[in-house]
This record gives structure tokens, sequence and C-alpha cells, in this order.
């Protein structure tokens, strides 16, 4: 099962947390975004490939392919790569073992079991046995990462989850539409009242005390009401440039929903019996990369 190629649609930091645990666990990368992504915990998404080229987290690269061709060198030199590819055409063309709708849209935008042998869509707007083979839960609390085999996520109930006592009051949303421009970075420390970036002329304020967790990038186009910050409570700045537990809880899931699928569901692996192992893989596996 290592080593064969799995896409995940969306490059921000969940679907990242994603990327990087399947990668570290031997499984070929590639990941499919749009051609300007909104992620607000750029330290730690591999989307800003698309902006810098290349982008690493925690160890792992991420680089920029120009096409679904070129992926097989980017996968051989130990990266993951990432193509812009809104319409995901990269999936007939590939033909991946695995498909991560990791997108977080709250809703299915095209994801079909279709897709690729095994399909797993992370949060709501998926129903596990109808559009994709399993479910990873995404809201905080007692069942963040529970793989879901028949069903639904928890429906999402659009407050943010709770960190250190905030929830809403730790998100920076637009006060207008604009262009934005960040005037603090990731990592500084801010206070009620501090302006953290300006939409237009119109300034965005801290709203609670703790850490610049989230911004997003300077130039982008916004409108009213979009996120454009977060702000940890919890004021550990080193939590700006890692992994968050939730996406590695979230990962996690993902991980288990594809050794459940690809080795025991889809009978790859049968400890009874070698040859049935060896035969069914080379009739429904696709090839290692």
């Amino acid at each position: 099962m290592p080593g064969q190629l799995v896409i995940i649609k969306g490059a921000g930091d969940l679907a990242t947390g994603v990327a990087h645990r399947l990668a570290r666990c031997g499984f070929a990368i590639v990941m499919l975004e749009i051609p300007e992504p909104t992620v607000i915990r750029r330290t730690v998404a591999f989307a800003e490939a698309i902006y810098q080229g290349e982008f690493t987290v925690e160890g792992i690269t991420a680089k920029l392919g120009g096409s679904p061709q070129e992926t097989r060198g980017i996968l051989d030199s130990g990266k993951i790569a990432v193509l812009v590819d809104p319409q995901w055409s990269a999936l007939k063309t590939l033909q991946p073992a695995a498909v991560v709708d990791a997108i977080i849209a709250k809703k299915n935008l095209g994801t079909s079991r279709d897709d690729a042998p095994v399909v797993i869509g992370l949060g709501p707007g998926f129903t596990a046995g109808e559009d994709v083979h399993a479910v990873v839960e995404t809201q905080r609390g007692h069942d963040l990462g529970r793989v879901i085999f028949g069903g639904s996520a928890i429906p999402n109930t659009g407050i943010p989850g709770d960190i250190g006592g905030y929830r809403s009051e730790r998100l920076l949303r637009s006060p207008a539409a604009g262009v934005f421009r960040g005037v603090r970075e990731i990592g500084d420390v801010v206070n009620p009242g501090d302006v953290v970036a300006m939409v237009g002329d119109t300034p965005v304020t801290a709203a609670i005390p703790g850490v610049l967790r989230g911004l997003l990038r300077r130039g982008l186009m916004v409108t009213k009401g979009f996120k454009v910050g977060d702000i940890d409570p919890r004021c550990a700045k080193e939590n700006c440039f890692t992994i968050s537990d939730k996406a590695r809880s979230v990962a996690g899931g993902v991980l288990e929903a594809l050794i459940h699928l690809l080795v025991r569901g889809e009978g790859l692996w049968m400890p009874s019996s070698k040859q049935h192992c060896k035969q069914s893989v080379q009739a429904t596996a696709p090839q290692p990369w």
C-alpha cells in the first residue's frame, strides 16, 4: 500500500495536515487547488507553493507542478506535488488509489465515489456509503477525527470551535469589500483594538488578546464578512508554525480510513492467502508511484 498515489482536493491547513501524515507514511501525494487560494493559516499550508513555487511544512516540501505529467518527477524527488486544477481534471489522468476531499466547503462540490477506488470526505456535506466511502469528523470535541463508514459528520453549526474560551471572537472578518492588506504578521501578539489589517481604507481590528495564528495573503480581493484572520488566545507563538492538533486528529482519521478501505475492505491484505493478496493487488490497485 505505501507508495500508492493519493490525490487531495484542497491544500489548506487541514488538507496539509493530512498530506503531511500520509507522505510520512510513504504515500505519494498530489494536491489540487484553485489559482488564488484564500488560506488563513498560510505558514502551515501547502497551498503556499502556488505563490512561492515550493513550500515546506515540518520537514515535508510541496512543489508546484504545471501539469499532471510533471507530477511524476516531483513525486520521484520525494516531494508533494501541487497543481492548480479547480476542475480536478488530474483525477482522470493520474488515476489515484484514493481521493480525499479536504476543501472543507461544508458541502459536496462534486466529489463522487467514482473518483477513485477509495474516496474520503472531510467534515459535513458528505454521506459515507452514498457519495464517499468514508467521512472523517472535523468538528472539535469528543468525536474529532472519528471515521464514519455509514452516515455523515456532525452538521455545520456556523460557530467556530472553542479555543481558550473563545469562539467567534477569535476570528477576524472583513468589515467591507475590497483589497486585503495585512498590517501585522503571523506570530505577532495582539490586543483588543489593535489594527491587524486593512481592507481598502477600513481597518480590521483584534477583538481579543492572543497571537495572530493566521492572516490572509496580501493583495487578495475579499467580500464583506470574509474570514481574513485567526487569533489564538493561548498565545503560544510556536503553534503558528506547526500543524494544529485538529489537523493531526483529522489526518489520523484519514490514515485509518485508508488502511481499512485499501487493505482490509478491498481485500488487498489477506494473511491467510498470500496468493489471493497478490492477485487482488494486480487486479484492483493502481500501480505504485
